[in-house]
């Protein structure tokens, strides 16, 4: 298994302890201290090259939950693992109890995550070329050459013409700046891509050749997906399995055909429905 998640929570706010028991489907605001539980206690399981769809309406917890995955936010409980990170003993080992310096060369190389925003994934002081090298720089590769040949090559591959390299991110549509993401976040190959509502305020134009383009990059690549999106024609077009998330809990996983054809709780039944 890539990725597991063990009982992974995430409370904001001074929590009374209790949080996690007094939350959960029916709301995530604990009645006792107001501390709101964005994850209570989510266990998930992805492998490699396998493409997970977290689905659920806003402040459900999708998004905090990928943050999570990827450091952004600090976790409240639980336990991460991700292959091939163990400790003295051979054992499998916690990422969350690494080490800073491990902690950053983990999500440097083997994660990499796409931003709804351009602004939270891109550096606009920087060109297009830029973005992409500084990733690549996380690999230690130090060889300009090598470098500028890499950052060229993924430009490329998102469909980019060679000769805007080194424009600056602000010079291009929004669009453009998401495929950017795309190459900088495939630049260190990584085993396992984060999408974070990928394709939100883009014409739908442009989001069916965004969508196709990851789809293309991850089967020739063969890295691993989570996909979070409000959007159920994102999962059905990019996802295998998916999970619905509601008040920071997850109420229905399953084959993403399944749930969308066949949904079997009230919720996610409420959300294709409300889709259709």
């Amino acid at each position: 298994m890539l990725l597991e998640l063990e009982a992974v929570s995430k409370i904001f706010g001074a929590s009374c302890g209790a949080c996690l028991d007094l939350t959960g489907e029916p709301g995530a605001i604990c009645p006792d201290c107001g501390s709101v539980v964005a994850v209570n206690r989510v266990n998930l399981k992805v492998a490699e090259g396998e493409v997970l769809g977290v689905v659920g309406e806003s402040g459900s917890g999708k998004s905090t939950l990928l943050q999570l995955i990827y450091q952004d936010q600090p976790v409240t409980a639980g336990r991460i693992f991700f292959n091939g990170i163990t400790n003295q003993e051979g054992k499998r080992q916690d990422i969350l109890t690494l080490p800073a310096t491990h902690k950053a060369r983990l999500r440097n190389r083997d994660m990499s995550m796409i931003y709804q925003n351009p602004h939270r994934g891109l550096n606009f002081n920087f060109s297009a070329g830029g973005n992409i090298a500084e990733k690549i720089l996380d690999t230690n590769e130090r060889s300009y050459d090598t470098i500028r040949s890499r950052a060229l090559h993924f430009f490329t591959k998102i469909e980019m013409p060679p000769t805007r390299l080194d424009d600056y991110p602000d010079a291009f549509s929004g669009g453009q700046q998401q495929r950017i993401q795309i190459a900088k976040a495939l630049s260190s190959s990584p085993r396992l891509l984060l999408l974070d509502e990928p394709t939100t305020g883009l014409d739908v134009s442009v989001q069916a050749r965004i969508l196709d383009l990851i789809k293309a990059l991850q089967r020739e690549m063969g890295f691993a997906m989570v996909v979070v999106s409000h959007d159920l024609g994102v999962i059905n077009h990019l996802t295998d399995l998916t999970l619905v998330m509601k008040s920071g809990c997850l109420v229905e996983y399953g084959l993403t055909d399944q749930i969308l054809e066949d949904p079997q709780h009230p919720y996610t039944q409420l959300l294709v429905s409300s889709k259709l």
